[in-house]
């Protein structure tokens, strides 16, 4: 199924000098939890650790303008990103980097997710699809090396928090029977 959903909805077409991959993860929450804290595009906060504060320009919608501040240990402050795409039916965010003070020029990522069963119960199947200039003084693989590992970060704190979150309703269930 994951190649199935790479070629249906991470189609991203590299120029000469840019890198693209794709990221899965396997969550162990059920997919309406995790759309959730992925849909937010004015709280990335709420799972990207990297994160400190955003604040929108706009409403949700597509177009709107969100101020990224990172935390430090990052070669980067701020990030300066528009939401390109947002269907909530199926579970799609794409967003632009349009400035900041990083090297990350023309990214841009598709996020997707996706249900599954995992151990016998619902989870999510979450991909996360990017395409990037290769900075000066760069190779494509020290690139798509540090994107990676960025997303790796990111989506391994959204399966914490939504599976935290999810054992909380669980046990809220259960505390009601």
């Amino acid at each position: 199924m994951e190649a199935q959903y790479i070629r249906r909805y991470h189609k991203h077409e590299p120029k000469e000098n840019q890198c693209t991959s794709e990221f899965v993860k396997h969550i162990k929450a059920p997919v309406d939890l995790v759309w959730s804290l992925v849909r937010r595009f004015d709280q990335p906060q709420r799972y990207k650790p990297f994160v400190s504060r955003c604040v929108m320009q706009g409403d949700l919608n597509i177009g709107s303008l969100r101020q990224v501040n990172v935390k430090s240990g990052l070669p980067a402050t701020t990030s300066t990103e528009r939401l390109e795409l947002l269907n909530d039916e199926e579970h799609i965010l794409g967003i632009r980097i349009i400035g900041g003070d990083h090297r990350l020029k023309n990214y841009s990522s598709i996020i997707t997710v996706h249900p599954e069963m995992i151990d016998g119960r619902p989870g999510t199947l979450v991909i996360e699809s990017f395409v990037v200039d290769v900075p000066e003084g760069n190779t494509t693989d020290e690139t798509c090396y540090f994107v990676k590992a960025l997303l790796n970060c990111n989506l391994k704190s959204l399966a914490d928090v939504s599976e935290r979150m999810a054992m909380q309703d669980r046990a809220r269930l259960v505390n009601q029977i």
